[in-house]
């Protein structure tokens, strides 16, 4: 198939879809995060709740035992599909403590939750 990437009229610059993309700009938001199973390459799709903070993405959870967790940190290589974008990025585990702590205030604003000890994943998009 045939996409144009580029449109110009006397030299003039139109469009340039290299430059034209979509930016997550809430700070809190329910995407689906997309990750490739470590057994089996497939890949998986779950809806999760995410924190947009000092542009990075990141996404958390209690016990480092959830699928799209451990499927994030084997095959870093992650898909966020969100206000039908999907946007490609690195994920890797968060080991600042501090910055996890920020993370769950962020994530569950005002709630008792949101003090309770979480793993979490920075997703830097691409």
């Amino acid at each position: 198939s045939y996409q144009i990437s580029e449109i110009s009229i006397n030299g003039v610059k139109l469009l340039d879809r290299r430059k034209l993309r979509m930016k997550i700009t809430e700070d809190l938001f329910r995407p689906i995060l997309i990750t490739k199973g470590r057994k089996t390459g497939k890949e998986h799709g779950v809806m999760l709740r995410a924190v947009n903070h000092n542009g990075k993405i990141y996404f958390s959870r209690h016990r480092p035992d959830g699928d799209w967790f451990q499927n994030a940190i084997a095959n870093p290589q992650v898909k966020i599909q969100y206000n039908g974008s999907v946007f490609t990025g690195q994920a890797k585990l968060v080991e600042d403590e501090e910055l996890s702590k920020k993370i769950s205030e962020l994530k569950y604003p005002g709630e008792e939750r949101a003090k309770e000890k979480r793993v979490t994943i920075e997703v830097t998009l691409d």
